[in-house]
């Protein structure tokens, strides 16, 4: 599996990155996990905007699916060619009903069910592709996902948006690679089940016994320095920060 980081910034877009939103390839299937603000101008550097096959949306608030509108826009009014075939959308309960409030009220003969085929998540494995997906639900004030994606015997683990939780210790037991949110500071924000910091996130890695932890979802107003620190202290292997454009082999 092949990793890209399109935008890893939390809450909001830095002036470095956008939101939240990766690619993850393998045999030559294109899966986007998350699309936030400002991730589908980012994806066109590494994704032509008609090559997806499939998109995974963690939760629905703005910052990681927000751009679906603007895609659903660029499939639908495609001017060369026709529209593209539809692909399939794997998010919560009212994922359509949500992004369509969302740009407007898509007008009945503009149903955005003729780009997406959209898919209702629960707790479970499916396949995407060549992919084996596992999700379960994480703590978050809206119904929120993590997965953990496997593929030739290989295996990565996506947090989404989560405080602490059983759940995620199960996705993550000994992944390859563990991306995980690292929202706020450890002793400066205390807000129940709603994000990690750096310490906890490495806890989690520390006991799930991953291979490689990479901190990501860090919003422009917590020091990411902070946090791989925090989470170096608590966990003893390999761990970095996502970066915009960073490509991990996993």
């Amino acid at each position: 599996m092949k990793l890209t980081v399109v935008g890893c910034s939390g809450s909001f877009p830095s002036a470095e990155s956008a939101c939240s939103s990766y690619l993850v390839e393998a045999d030559g299937f294109r899966l986007l996990l998350d699309m936030g603000n400002g991730a589908l101008g980012e994806l066109q550097r590494y994704c032509g905007l008609y090559d997806l096959d499939a998109v995974l949306l963690s939760h629905l608030h703005a910052d990681h699916c927000i751009d679906m509108v603007a895609y659903w826009v660029a499939r639908y009014y495609r001017h060369e060619g026709g529209m593209p075939d539809r692909i399939p959308v794997y998010g919560p309960q009212g994922t359509e009903e949500r992004l369509a409030t969302a740009y407007g009220d898509v007008p009945d003969d503009k149903c955005m069910s003729e780009v997406f085929e959209f898919h209702s998540l629960d707790a479970g494995r499916f396949e995407v592709g060549p992919f084996t997906v596992a999700a379960d639900r994480v703590s978050h004030p809206v119904e929120s996902f993590a997965f953990r994606l496997e593929h030739g015997g290989r295996s990565l683990t996506y947090s989404g948006d989560t405080g602490p939780c059983q759940a995620l210790l199960g996705l993550a037991d000994g992944t390859d690679l563990f991306l995980c949110e690292s929202s706020f500071t450890d002793g400066k924000e205390d807000v129940p089940e709603l994000h990690l910091n750096g310490r906890e996130a490495g806890e989690y890695a520390a006991r799930a016994g991953v291979a490689r932890l990479v901190l990501t979802h860090i919003p422009p107003w917590t020091d990411p320095q902070v946090a791989l620190a925090d989470a170096r202290a608590s966990y003893p292997g390999d761990v970095g920060l996502a970066r915009p454009g960073a490509v991990y082999e996993v």
